[in-house]
C-alpha cells in the first residue's frame, strides 16, 4: 500500500491491515492450535440494527419483546410460516417487512449464517406478509439482541480427508467418455499452496406442508473456511427424498464449477476434486459407483450432470452421517440445541 500511495492519492494517507467491510469487524483471531486466521463478526451491525427495530417499534408504541417464549433459537422449531392465517399487512408495514429482510439478509452476508434458514424462509412472503410474519422477525431480532457475538474464522488448515470413504478408481469413461474439466482459457499459472473445497449438501423433503416444496441446504468451505452458504426453497415438488437430495446435489455442482473457475483465476492451486458430504445413501451409490442405474426418469437430468461431473473429476461424493452433516442447519428449523452443535464447526461464539 505504500508504494502504490506514492503513485495514487490514499484517503487520509492511512493505510494498513483491514479493519471492516461493509459494517463487519475484521480482525486477527487466534485459533486453538496458537496459529492465527483472519476473521469476520458482525456484532457492531447487529447491534445497531435492534436498535433500529427499537426505534421502529416505538413508534408504535411497542417494545423489543420475546413474547411468549419456550426456545433458545431465533423461531421455535415448529413454526410453519405458510400456516399463517393472521390479517395480512398493509402497505406501510409491508414496506417495513421488506425493509427488515433486508436488514437480516445483510447481517448473514456478514457472517450470522446461524439465522440463515429462519431469514430464508420467511422471505418468500415479501410480495404479501401476515402479521404473524412481522412478528416472527421481530423475534429473531430478539434473538440477535441476546446473541450479538457471533464469530466466522477463515482458517487456512486443508482439513484432514479419508479417501477411504469415497468411491476410489471408479471408471465411468464407458457412459461419458474422456470427459475433463474445462478451465478457462486466459487462466494464469497457478502458484503457492492448494486448497481444498468441502461440501456439505442436505435437503428437507416436502418440508412446506402447503405446497410440498422441499428445501435445499448447502454449505461450502475452501480448507477450513465457509466461503458459501446456501438456503431455499426447491423449484419443484419431488416425490421422494431421493429426488429433492438429487435436485440439491446438482445445486451444489453448479457452485462447485462456479468455485473452481473463480480460484483458478485468482491463481490458486485446488487439490483434486471437490469433496461433497451427503446423507442420502442412494444418491451417493448413484452418482459414484458406474454400474449404478436411474430408474426414475424425471431424476435423469440432475443424475447425469452430477455423474458427468464425477467422471470429469470436479467433485467426488462421500456419505455423511445425518447427525453430523452441517447442512442439516440450512434445511429446516431445528432445535436451538441441535442447531448450535452443528454451527460450532462455523461459528465461533467469541
Amino acid at each position: 500500500m505504500k508504494a502504490i500511495g506514492e503513485i495514487y492519492e490514499l484517503k487520509d494517507d492511512k493505510y494498513g491491515p483491514p479493519e471492516a467491510y461493509l459494517g463487519a469487524v475484521i480482525e486477527k483471531f487466534t485459533l486453538p492450535d496458537g496459529k492465527q486466521a483472519w476473521s469476520m463478526r458482525a456484532d457492531k451491525y447487529c447491534k445497531a440494527a435492534v436498535e433500529t427495530v427499537k426505534d421502529l417499534l416505538a413508534e408504535d408504541g411497542r417494545e423489543l419483546k420475546s413474547g411468549k417464549r419456550s426456545h433458545k433459537g431465533p423461531l421455535p422449531p415448529g413454526y410453519k410460516p405458510e400456516l399463517d392465517v393472521t390479517p395480512e399487512l398493509d402497505a406501510d408495514k409491508t414496506q417495513r417487512f421488506q425493509q427488515l429482510i433486508g436488514i437480516l439478509r445483510w447481517a448473514v452476508e456478514l457472517g450470522r449464517v446461524d439465522i440463515l434458514t429462519e431469514v430464508a424462509l420467511l422471505s418468500q412472503y415479501q410480495a404479501n406478509p401476515r402479521e404473524g410474519h412481522i412478528e416472527a422477525l421481530y423475534l429473531i431480532f430478539h434473538f440477535l439482541s441476546k446473541n450479538p457475538m457471533k464469530r466466522l474464522v477463515f482458517d487456512p488448515k486443508m482439513p484432514e480427508c479419508e479417501d477411504n470413504a469415497f468411491v476410489l478408481n471408479a471408471d465411468l469413461t464407458e457412459f461419458y467418455g474422456d470427459v475433463t474439466e474445462e478451465d478457462p482459457p486466459d487462466m494464469p499459472e497457478p502458484l503457492g499452496n492448494p486448497v481444498q473445497i468441502n461440501v456439505f449438501v442436505d435437503a428437507d423433503h416436502a418440508g412446506n406442508v402447503v405446497t410440498r416444496r422441499s428445501h435445499s441446504g448447502i454449505f461450502i468451505f475452501v480448507n477450513n473456511a465457509m466461503i458459501k452458504c446456501f438456503s431455499k426453497k426447491q423449484n419443484t415438488v419431488e416425490s421422494s427424498t431421493y429426488g429433492s437430495e438429487m435436485v440439491t446435489m446438482r445445486i451444489s455442482r453448479d457452485f462447485i464449477v462456479e468455485m473452481r473457475i473463480k480460484l483458478k483465476m485468482f491463481g490458486c492451486p485446488i487439490h483434486g476434486a471437490a469433496n461433497v458430504y451427503c446423507d442420502n445413501k442412494g444418491v451417493v451409490l448413484n452418482t459414484s459407483l458406474p454400474e449404478s442405474t436411474l430408474s426414475k426418469k424425471h431424476n435423469s437430468i440432475n443424475y447425469h450432470v452430477i455423474r458427468e461431473a464425477v467422471a470429469a473429476g470436479i467433485m467426488r461424493v462421500a456419505k455423511e452421517n445425518t447427525i453430523t452433516n452441517l447442512a442439516d442447519a440450512l434445511t429446516k428449523l431445528l432445535p436451538y440445541s441441535k442447531k448450535h452443535e452443528l454451527m460450532q464447526s462455523v461459528l465461533w461464539d467469541r
